[in-house]
């Protein structure tokens, strides 16, 4: 397009799963890439090995079944298109599989959703696959998560920031947190690293799409209107617990009032049995701490005072990138009576920031002999040393226009069916410019006829059953009679594998 030289990401909407179509974007000149969440550790690294761009992964939060940009099931069952922004979720809902003879293999379960992503413990080795973002998924959410899960991550970015001195933050800061941020105690749906070992394991959470939070313990009694819970979480006055029920239901449980190990239960249609395990998925005390927490992120700066006799001073300040600014004071200072009093005064002045962008880190005294300095000035002396320093740092900063390369690079592909996404003029004249002859136009413009892949995805349910040949020798007697059909009151759905490149496609008939 003809706009100004500004820097390109390419969305994860992008589908940026194959190293052919990563390439190509960065030879155009793309400066950041967000990687597809079904890549690998050392996928990653293969990337890294090869392009030059910035690259972004995710690291938390609720996860697409399908591969970004290829799932087009909300635009086929509701007219709402993921690729525009209008996702209406269906993979969240309840679904029944039965087989190509009928039979229901599985009924009514929430068999296309999965656990949360969170991939805290894999920071270091990201960092090292050579991910220089990290992307937290945040649809929907609100503040309170918005607060503790970027804590919780900033946290292990500053871990890795001491422990490597090559490394820098892309922008400047220091945070200060006043809680202690814990993923389990805002939306929460079970944990999973999602394929970045390379080993599938237990990626889904087909028993509830609603968020199970923090486990709390197990019941060790439960009678009419409260129950006892041994476990090692505190609870509180109205949180909220759930617990599964035994057609593997999720219920939920409002505490009224807690007396010593009863916990008294709001009225409820069923109570959990003795043995049955508890979460908290509505910690009433941490969120009332998120709301009145008050971290901040502020700027580091070294504030230095020094005296020349006893008539001038001079203030300067430099902030963590080095940005340094000097004023310069002509008034006349009495001799201290009491040195230590007078230091004191002057840290105790200097030190303060209030709603600047700064917070003091150190302040530095050079004198001869103390002499007594009014608050008035040092208060003076600091709101305009500090204001200067900000209008400096400002004046430092220059956009840098990002000039894209004259690429003649082609696209890996000839032919573009529909799940390239191309809608508009503009999309067609840069495929054509780079090589491509054929190009389909997107479901959006033209939904034809007959069987439709509206969603490829690396969770397959054939493994959640134990029947992938890949992981075990199944026999004939094990093996299922397919096509095995997906359905709910929306729509049916047929299931096709690619055992060989371990996909799923869901498809409309």
């Amino acid at each position: 397009m003809d706009i100004p030289p500004i820097a390109v990401h390419a969305s994860t909407q992008a589908n940026n799963y194959s190293l052919d179509r990563i390439k190509f974007l960065d030879a155009i000149g793309v400066k950041r890439i967000v990687l597809a969440r079904e890549l690998s550790l050392s996928e990653i690294s293969v990337v890294r090995d090869n392009t030059r761009c910035e690259l972004e992964s995710f690291v938390y939060g609720a996860l697409c079944v399908s591969l970004s940009g290829q799932c087009y099931m909300s635009l086929v069952s509701g007219g709402r298109s993921a690729n525009r922004g209008c996702c209406a979720q269906p993979c969240r809902n309840l679904y029944s599989l039965k087989d190509g003879r009928g039979n229901i293999i599985s009924k009514e379960r929430h068999l296309l959703s999965l656990k949360d992503m969170n991939r805290m413990a894999f920071v270091p080795e990201l960092i090292k696959a050579g991910v220089t973002s990290f992307k937290i998924e945040g649809r929907l959410k609100d503040e309170h998560y918005v607060k503790n899960i970027t804590a919780y991550f900033r946290k292990a970015l500053d871990q890795e920031l001491e422990k490597h001195s090559a490394f820098r933050k892309a922008s400047s800061g220091q945070t200060s947190l006043l809680f202690n941020p814990d993923p389990e105690k805002t939306f929460h749906r079970g944990s999973t690293d999602y394929l970045l070992t390379g080993k599938r394991g237990s990626i889904a959470l087909p028993e509830t799409s609603k968020s199970t939070g923090k486990p709390v313990g197990r019941v060790v009694e439960a009678a009419h209107g409260y129950i006892r819970i041994k476990g090692s979480e505190e609870l509180h006055n109205n949180d909220g617990l759930v617990f599964f029920d035994k057609q593997n239901v999720l219920r939920g449980l409002k505490v009224n009032k807690i007396e010593g190990e009863m916990i008294f239960i709001g009225k409820t249609p069923l109570m959990p049995q003795k043995g049955t395990a508890v979460y908290r998925n509505y910690d009433h005390e941490f969120l009332k701490s998120l709301r009145k927490d008050k971290s901040l992120r502020k700027i580091k700066v070294s504030l230095e005072i020094s005296f020349k006799g006893d008539n001038s001073l001079l203030v300067r300040a430099v902030d963590e990138d080095a940005i340094a600014v000097e004023n310069e004071y002509h008034q006349s200072f009495q001799p201290a009576q009491k040195g230590q009093f007078a230091a004191g005064n002057i840290q105790k002045q200097l030190s303060k920031s209030g709603p600047t962008p700064f917070y003091t880190d150190r302040v530095t005294i050079n004198w001869e002999f103390p002499v007594f300095v009014p608050s008035s000035l040092l208060n003076k002396c600091r709101q305009e040393i500090l204001h200067k320093l900000e209008q400096e740092r400002l004046s430092f900063f220059r956009p840098v226009p990002y000039e894209l390369p004259a690429s003649d690079a082609i696209f890996p592909y000839e032919k573009l069916d529909f799940t390239f996404n191309v809608s508009n003029k503009l999309a067609r004249r840069f495929y054509k410019r780079h090589g491509v002859r054929q190009i389909d136009k997107a479901l959006e413009i033209v939904m034809p006829s007959g069987e439709i892949v509206v969603m490829t995805t690396k969770h397959c349910l054939k493994f959640e059953l134990g029947l992938c040949v890949n992981e075990q020798k199944i026999t004939d007697r094990g093996r299922l009679n397919e096509p095995l059909f997906l359905y709910n009151k929306d729509g049916i759905y047929k299931l096709r594998f690619n055992c060989k490149e371990c996909f799923m496609h869901v498809i409309r008939v």
